[in-house]
C-alpha cells in the first residue's frame, strides 16, 4: 500500500532541512530525506531532480516577477517597475524561520552558495528581457535589474530579522537609503589647518 503523500513536497523540504542541519548537506542522502518524510525514495524524484534542488525549488517567484513587470503601468519608470515587482513577492516566500535556517545551510556549503548565485542570475536573466519588452535599452535594463536586486537583497536580510515589517516597506527603505547616499555631497579630506599639520597652530 503506498505511503500517504499529502503535501509530499512540503514534507520533503522540511525533512531535508532538518537533516541538512543535523548531519550536514554532504552526509545526507535522498533515501534518508524520503524516509524522514514518510515517503518512498522514488517519490522524491517526482518533485526534485536531486537533493540540492530541495533548497531551490519553485519557479513561481521568477514567473510572478516577470508577470508583474509586463503588467505594470506603461508610465511607470523602469526602476520603479522593478521595485514594485520585487516588493510584491512577499506572499510567495517561505516563512521567515525556514528561510533563516535555509540560509545557514547554504552559507555552510560552497556548492550550495554557488547554486544560490546561479538562481539569482536566473532571475536577472528573466527580468532584463521583460524590461526590454517595455522599450528599455538592453544595457540599461540589465544595469537596473542588478541595482534593484542589490536593494532587494538588503531588504530581504532585514525582512528576515524584523517580524513586523513588510518586504515592500523594507524595499522602499533601502531604496531611500541608496538615493540619499547618491545625493550626499562627497566628503573632502581635511586641509593642513584642520588636521594638525604644518600651519595649524
Amino acid at each position: 500500500m503506498p505511503r500517504w503523500e499529502s503535501d509530499a513536497q512540503g514534507r520533503l523540504e522540511r525533512a531535508a532541512l532538518d537533516l541538512f542541519e543535523t548531519h550536514g548537506f554532504d552526509r545526507t542522502s535522498v533515501a534518508q530525506i524520503a524516509d524522514a518524510a514518510g515517503l518512498k525514495e522514488r517519490s522524491f524524484y517526482r518533485y526534485f531532480p536531486d537533493k540540492r534542488e530541495v533548497l531551490f525549488a519553485g519557479g513561481e517567484i521568477e514567473a510572478h516577477l516577470v508577470e508583474q513587470v509586463e503588467a505594470a503601468d506603461p508610465g511607470l519608470a523602469p526602476i520603479d517597475v522593478l521595485l514594485c515587482a520585487l516588493g510584491s513577492a512577499e506572499g510567495l516566500l517561505r516563512p521567515r524561520g525556514y528561510l533563516r535556517r535555509r540560509g545557514r545551510v547554504i552559507a555552510a556549503n560552497p556548492a550550495l552558495a554557488e547554486r544560490d548565485l546561479i538562481k539569482l542570475a536566473d532571475i536577472a536573466e528573466a527580468l532584463a528581457p521583460a524590461l526590454e519588452r517595455r522599450g528599455v535599452d538592453p544595457g540599461t535594463a540589465r544595469f537596473l535589474v542588478d541595482v534593484v536586486l542589490a536593494i532587494h537583497r538588503r531588504a530581504v536580510s532585514r525582512w528576515l530579522a524584523e517580524e513586523n515589517a513588510t518586504l515592500a516597506e523594507l524595499m522602499a527603505e533601502a531604496t531611500a537609503e541608496l538615493r540619499a547616499a547618491m545625493a550626499a555631497p562627497p566628503r573632502t579630506s581635511p586641509g593642513p589647518a584642520e588636521d594638525g599639520g604644518p600651519g595649524s597652530s
